[in-house]
């Protein structure tokens, strides 16, 4: 199908992911791929290496793809770098970090999690006098933009820690690879997780790991899991150019392949990041002329996903507010915060400026018919 010939979207997705597409990148899955086929399997190895480029560069470095939610890229992960006798520190200032402290759980690894206030950054103190304190510890894992809330989380200063200890650092990028500029030297990252349906922006069915290939070889044997198993996935796709061990996600992979062309024909992760801060100083500008108040102070904040109070108004209700927004083009997301009344909106994906300002004017509009009501 001719891309202009889609039908339109009826709203823009204003959320940090399934997000809205372009339309090149949904048509790309039009076409069928033979899983065993070497054009493929090309793609998929040309994917590995454009990962590793965006994340630094750095040779010491490679990439696997997990079938899945980046949730599964994240006990992935977890499952194989941990071995039976290490000890997992998590790093929690949000509900993506509870949740690598669930998988934990649930998976039996032993952890300690510190976790801290949603609103507030980590405390660095505390992270290095554990890791001193705690000599079982192995690995420590964090959020880089923890998108409860919106909060960037220093990944850099926290990785020096991590490193001074020596001790395996894994980062869940899984909202911000692709839209904010990183190394993962400079982090002294292992593992970095992402997806495909988030920065990059392509479509849900994958996620992926950036690892530093000699700790990766290192955890032969040690997954938990047959399908989760991210050494032997990675092992796979080295030894057989790019053959995935169970049946992949073509369509996904190949729009995703469209999409990182479309990155980099946009200037790559720099002039990307440059457009979603201007999104999100567009939209926090705008908000706050109409009366909302974001949740965050201004040097936490991520350009990706940003959190605002509810108004004061004992008569707002968030369901009218979304369905206003809906029935005017726009969908945001709830709120996830546990003690504060909050609601979110997305600057990622196809969103341009030109969109910021239409989901303002719809703001006010939805609002102004919210008061009469």
């Amino acid at each position: 199908m001719n891309p202009e010939q889609m039908p339109d979207n009826p709203y823009l997705l204003l959320t940090p992911g399934p997000l809205s597409t372009t339309r090149t990148v949904k048509a790309a899955m039009y076409l069928d791929w033979c899983t065993w086929d070497s054009d493929y399997n090309a793609i998929v190895q040309q994917i590995r290496e454009d990962l590793v480029c965006l994340a630094g560069e750095d040779e010491t470095f490679t990439s696997v793809l997990m079938q899945g939610s980046g949730t599964f890229c994240v006990e992935a992960t977890l499952t194989t770098a941990v071995p039976p006798d290490g000890k997992l520190l998590v790093v929690a200032n949000g509900a993506y970090g509870r949740r690598i402290a669930e998988i934990a759980r649930c998976q039996g690894i032993n952890h300690e999690c510190i976790d801290g206030d949603e609103c507030a950054s980590p405390d660095l103190d505390r992270i290095e006098a554990t890791l001193q304190s705690d000599a079982a510890i192995t690995h420590v894992a964090v959020v880089h933009c923890e998108t409860t809330t919106g909060m960037l989380n220093p990944v850099e200063e926290i990785g020096r820690i991590v490193k001074a200890a020596e001790k395996c650092f894994i980062v869940d990028a899984m909202s911000s690879f692709g839209g904010v500029p990183m190394d993962m030297e400079a982090m002294g990252a292992d593992y970095l997780i992402s997806s495909a349906n988030k920065c990059i922006q392509g479509v849900p069915g994958f996620g992926f790991i950036i690892a530093r290939r000699s700790v990766l070889e290192g955890t032969r044997g040690q997954a938990r899991s047959l399908s989760l198993d991210l050494y032997d996935q990675w092992r796979t796709m080295e030894d057989h150019g790019g053959k995935w061990r169970f049946t992949s996600p073509t369509h996904v992979v190949r729009a995703f392949s469209q999409a990182l062309g479309e990155l980099k024909a946009e200037g790559g992760i720099k002039a990307r990041h440059a457009r979603y801060t201007e999104n999100h100083r567009i939209l926090v500008e705008g908000m706050q002329r109409i009366g909302f108040q974001p949740l965050l102070p201004v040097q936490w904040q991520s350009p990706i996903i940003t959190a605002f109070l509810y108004p004061r108004s004992v008569d707002w209700q968030f369901q009218s507010f979304y369905e206003g927004l809906k029935s005017r083009g726009f969908v945001i997301y709830p709120g996830k915060v546990t003690d504060r009344e909050t609601f979110r909106v997305g600057n990622i994906g196809d969103v341009h400026a030109k969109d910021m300002h239409r989901l303002i004017d719809a703001v006010g509009d939805t609002v102004h018919f919210m008061a009469r009501q």
